[in-house]
């Protein structure tokens, strides 16, 4: 693994290590999307990421029972695409796996980092997108991306899941959870709003209703049969699908 190197944050004394950038991706054209400027959540600073973390409410035991159902153990090769604060791949090298965190965000893999050092976890940390991450180790059994997918337009959401089959092995498994739309098109006013109204929490205990809102406004869920498309087209076989509710859903896939 190349030498990580040392970025000074924010905060006396305090420093990350961040994989170069330039190791771990693909030069890129101008007309390419600005995936290192996300939309949505300011997640610039320390503190930002933090209050991130707690609004995702992070669960080791979900994280655990996601690695059961995904077999995730001793020796899995797994790359965790838009990782964040890294509680997954954090679980994953607790279990003995070769665990690979993807974030365009210095601050999430600095957090992501120090995660696992309390955990006494070894895991790699990357920093790169879904576009531009090249995976120069064996490739991976499982490639996974959480609430995160919906940062790209559709156009380049097809090209991240091409670029996610590339770096799995034939018969790899592919696993994506994100905010997508199963209800009728048609609709869709009165699933958004029911979902703003009944997601939003109050300041400081979770994300509030205007985060919803922006998410709604700003970022570019889409809806299920739209992805089911783009997954068949980059080379998966759609081995399940859970829609936990009109808004919420799951695929887990096989590269063909």
């Amino acid at each position: 693994m190349p030498d990580m190197v040392l970025l000074r944050l924010n905060v006396p004394g305090l420093y990350k290590r961040v994989m170069p950038r330039s190791d771990f991706t693909r030069p890129s054209p101008v007309w390419f999307f600005r995936e290192y400027e996300p939309v949505g959540v300011d997640l610039g600073s320390p503190a930002a990421v933090a209050a991130y973390d707690r609004n995702q409410g992070t669960d080791p035991y979900a994280d655990d029972a996601l690695l059961d159902r995904l077999g995730v153990g001793e020796g899995t090769r797994l790359v965790d695409l838009a990782c964040g604060t890294g509680s997954l791949v954090v679980q994953a090298a607790r279990r003995g796996a070769e665990a690979h965190g993807v974030d365009v965000s210095e601050e999430m893999l600095a957090f992501a980092q120090a995660r696992a050092e309390r955990a006494g976890a070894s895991a790699h940390w990357h920093q790169a997108g879904f576009l531009d991450y090249v995976h120069h180790a064996e490739p991976a059994d499982v490639v996974t991306t959480k609430s995160a997918l919906h940062q790209l337009p559709d156009f380049w959401k097809q090209h991240s899941l091409l670029n996610a089959a590339g770096m799995l092995r034939p018969g790899g498994t592919f696993y994506l959870w994100d905010v997508m739309f199963s209800f009728p098109p048609g609709d869709a006013a009165e699933h958004l709003q029911r979902w703003i109204d009944t997601a939003g929490r109050p300041e400081g205990r979770g994300f509030t209703r205007s985060d919803f809102e922006a998410h709604v406004r700003e970022e570019f869920s889409t809806y299920d049969w739209i992805l089911e498309g783009m997954l068949e087209r980059a080379g998966f076989e759609i081995v399940s699908r859970a829609f936990h509710s009109s808004t919420h859903g799951e695929f887990r896939c096989r590269r063909r």
